[in-house]
């Protein structure tokens, strides 16, 4: 098999797990197979039972076994719950469960070694793609928006580590398009470079429950404007009259529905060529697009409402 094929192999058989059991490997099952307390050890022990339960003979089938130790021994990782209970915004905003018609505000949990995509995806200079599962030894609580019961947003691992990067390059007058929970905002707004953040956000009634619950809890709130518009059209419309010195967009659940979204936010870049850009899971997005393109293999995976395999391109 080709190794776009193994790379689409691996991405359906991981969507249908968290889609469908994601909480099915319990700690007794990885203290029956894990040979003591070991970290390494148990990711291991954890990583067996993954590929099992994903359909991979590893015990009989010669070309399943070796899949298993070239991808899945990299890719099951113990998450550390105090890495993230430290993080600025999951540390100071007190999340309120609260509903505005369709949206809604809520506290939700990954269960003790529930899986979930923990950071981006690794794809090697060969072209093969490692996704990172993560998963907490107790439980991880984490606030959400939900839009009809769908998962819009969370404040999750992987939306953390995907996120800061742009946090990290924000400087002077920032442009956000998609609110959500304010995550990215509030990190931005931290930033002593950082002199104003304008999020477009079309939906009113997000905004409201944003203004009404979240940005109040902003120590520096003067430096925050929400505007309730299309990201699109305020792109063609407005950025060419007031510049920002960085733009980042995060309207999209994931690939299914970003390709498109980040193709025409990426042709609006012309209304302010001199501002700097950046576009949440982009390397992802143009992952999809090649393999579109260029591929007449089924390789679209399943995702998880709310979820995104997200890559990260490495050398080595």
């Amino acid at each position: 098999m080709s190794i776009r094929s193994d790379n689409a192999r691996i991405l359906r058989q991981l969507s249908l797990y968290l889609n469908l059991m994601p909480d099915a490997i319990d700690g007794k099952m990885v203290d029956s197979i894990a040979f003591g307390l070991d970290r390494e050890q148990r990711e291991y022990a954890y990583a067996t039972l993954l590929a099992t339960y994903c359909g991979f003979d590893i015990v009989d089938s010669k070309e399943d076994k070796a899949f298993f130790r070239e991808r899945f021994t990299r890719m099951c990782h113990i998450q550390n719950k105090s890495e993230f209970e430290s993080d600025p915004y999951y540390r100071n905003i007190k999340f309120p469960d609260a509903t505005n018609e369709t949206w809604e505000f809520k506290t939700m949990h990954f269960k003790p070694y529930e899986a979930f995509l923990a950071a981006e995806s690794i794809l090697d200079k060969e072209g093969r793609l490692f996704p990172q599962i993560g998963f907490f030894e107790e439980e991880f609580s984490y606030p959400a928006v939900l839009q009809d019961s769908r998962e819009w947003m969370t404040v999750t691992p992987h939306e953390i580590r995907t996120t800061l990067p742009a946090v990290n390059k924000s400087f002077g007058n920032v442009l956000t398009y998609g609110l959500g929970l304010g995550y990215f905002p509030y990190m931005a707004h931290l930033k002593d470079n950082v002199k104003s953040v304008t999020v477009v956000e079309k939906d009113k009634r997000v905004i409201e429950l944003f203004t009404r619950y979240i940005l109040p809890q902003f120590p520096n709130k003067d430096k925050i404007k929400v505007i309730c518009a299309d990201a699109f059209v305020f792109a063609e419309k407005e950025t060419s009259k007031t510049f920002y010195d960085f733009i980042f967009a995060d309207t999209w659940h994931d690939p299914s529905d970003g390709v498109e979204m980040y193709q025409k936010l990426k042709a609006s870049e012309k209304y302010s060529p001199d501002s700097e850009y950046m576009y949440w899971i982009e390397d992802t997005l143009k992952y999809y697009m090649n393999l579109d393109k260029n591929s007449e293999e089924d390789t679209s995976p399943i995702f998880k409402e709310g979820t995104s395999f997200s890559i990260k391109f490495i050398e080595n």
